[in-house]
């Protein structure tokens, strides 16, 4: 793939954007807070915006699009069940208790709500987690452009992590937010246009429905048994692994994305954040999606396009989306794209390290190493850190060079984590009684029981490392989602049942951390689309609309 002249200049305006918004938000940051949490001070249509953004990195553009060709639209149940629902409940219910507590992250709420543990359990794993994703981000952004655009692996990954590195530098959390709206429109505007252009070529949405196995364009239909869908999965298993376990432990515990809605001005609009998120959430399937199906469908027309073969022969769909825009992108179009790409990239990789930052900081500097520095102090950490994580990451990219399954890896240890946290959250916000020990016992035990289920199950060659496989999955995904049903109700009873042999914090000490406890402000007398219920029943009208239309 050539860029002309224009594709450059775009890129180039690009760059010198997302460098212009740092320089001009570093006046506005003199304390700690202001760089690490934006000093509760963002409004909420920057949040909503930023809160969808944070999530919409480059692995899910690319990847969604690749499962598109793959799955169908079956994979837009990874917005509609697996990412929407959830937002809708951290908005209206948990949010209340993440702002109202005045936490400045999940891993100090979970100090507030239980103990220092249990805190510093999640904070470390939390920590890790988000270098290794970040780096992913960069591995992969260094892998694309060396194969689109034959630049070097290494120039590719030091690019991006410098850029990075400086708004984020220069302006913390507000940078990285006010950017992230940016690279938010600049991702629409980018792949919008392709998912038009290839929709269009494949004969329309009833085109590519002629062509392509009826499986391919139905969410629903092809669920009662694993072996009717090429997910290899059936309803039980895609609600209560996906649309439950794997998407509210995300959405709902996942300080990446919580951190945005936790800026917001006010509680409102903290519990709007995600609300609002979610109607462009919605249609990103038509913007991500479709065109892995629309490629499908084109690669059986003798159009001239195919997809790319792997070393073994079988298609490789990662490549569906820049194929896509090399066939039908010119010049100018084509850079507009590669920057959108580029955005992706820089969008998840700010997130991780900011989120990286706040927590190093706060839960592990200030909670165990430093505890009672002068706030310049902590300021000065939360810059030295951004630049300790951009260094992490960029070194992380080059381990995963190293390492064929390292991105399966991590999807892996999201799952054993993510999935017994959100049970820990239910009974800590929801269950008075919940204890420290509780959630700290079930936290581990949940983690065990996902583990022993990957080492005790096989999918597509993974898995089964304790010796003895007691069942074979027919995919990897329907694998992850019964790890994480494991490891969810497995946390749950372990900390219900410690609980009940421990002694709970007096209702005193769980003011703005308990449902029934927390001080909710009434807003009755505001118009409908500043209220969280009404804002959450339209988009649920809209889910069930769409959920419908591609049954």
């Amino acid at each position: 793939m050539t860029l002309a002249p224009v594709d450059y200049v775009i890129l180039s305006l690009y760059f010198a954007f997302v460098l212009g918004i740092g320089w001009i938000v570093k006046r506005k940051v003199t304390t700690s807070e202001d760089f690490l949490t934006s000093g509760r001070s963002v409004p909420v249509w920057i949040t909503s915006l930023a809160f969808i953004a944070a999530n919409l990195g480059a692995q899910e553009v690319i990847g969604m699009c690749a499962s598109g060709a793959k799955y169908g639209i079956m994979t837009a149940h990874f917005y509609w069940l697996g990412a929407v629902p959830a937002m809708l409940f951290v908005g209206v219910f948990m949010m209340p208790f993440y702002y109202g507590s005045r936490a400045r992250s999940v891993p100090e709420y979970l100090k507030l709500r239980f103990d220092e543990k249990t805190r510093a359990l999640n904070a470390c794993t939390f920590a890790v987690m988000t270098v290794f994703s970040s780096g992913i981000s960069m591995y992969a952004l260094g892998l694309l452009f060396q194969l689109v655009l034959g630049w070097s692996f290494t120039a590719s990954v030091l690019l991006s992590a410098a850029i990075v590195l400086i708004y984020t530098f220069l302006g913390g959390l507000t940078s990285a937010i006010y950017n992230e709206v940016l690279q938010f429109f600049l991702i629409v505007l980018g792949f919008a246009p392709l998912a038009i252009m290839s929709m269009l070529k494949a004969g329309g949405w009833s085109g590519m429905a002629a062509r392509l196995p009826p499986v391919m364009t139905h969410a629903w239909s092809y669920l009662k048994e694993p072996s009717q869908n090429p997910m290899g999965v059936e309803v039980f298993g895609l609600v209560a692994g996906l649309g439950f376990v794997l998407s509210f432990g995300y959405w709902c515990t996942d300080f990446l994305v919580v951190q945005r809605a936790m800026a917001a001005d006010s509680m409102s609009s903290a519990r709007r954040t995600p609300l609002i998120a979610a109607f462009p959430k919605m249609i990103m399937p038509f913007i991500v999606i479709v065109p892995g199906v629309a490629a499908l469908a084109l690669s059986k027309m003798a159009l001239g396009y195919a997809l790319p073969l792997k070393p073994d022969g079988g298609p490789d769909y990662d490549q569906a989306m820049t194929t896509l825009m090399a066939q039908f992108y010119p010049s100018g179009m084509l850079g507009l794209g590669l920057t959108a790409l580029m955005a992706s990239f820089m969008s998840g990789m700010a997130g991780n390290v900011t989120a990286f930052n706040t927590v190093w900081t706060y839960d592990l500097y200030q909670g165990y190493i430093r505890k009672s520095a002068p706030d310049s102090h902590y300021l000065w950490v939360g810059r030295i850190t951004t630049v300790v994580g951009v260094g992490l990451s960029v070194g992380t990219a080059y381990l995963a060079s190293h390492f064929n399954n390292i991105m399966d890896f991590l999807q892996l240890v999201f799952g054993f984590v993510n999935a017994p946290l959100f049970a820990t959250f239910l009974l800590g916000m929801f269950w008075k009684r919940a204890t420290g020990h509780g959630a700290f016992t079930g936290l581990l035990a949940g983690t065990f029981a996902a583990a022993a289920t990957h080492g005790l199950t096989l999918a597509e060659n993974k898995g089964g490392w304790l010796g003895s496989v007691v069942h074979t999955f027919p995919s990897t995904m329907a694998q992850n989602f019964w790890i994480a049903i494991f490891a969810w109700s497995t946390c749950m009873a372990v900390t219900i049942v410690v609980s009940l042999l421990s002694a709970a914090k007096p209702e005193g000490e769980l003011h703005n951390l308990v449902y029934g406890l927390t001080d909710i402000p009434h807003d009755a007398h505001l118009p409908w689309y500043k209220r969280p219920l009404p804002l959450a029943a339209v988009v649920i009208v809209a889910l069930v609309v769409l959920n419908i239309l591609f049954w």
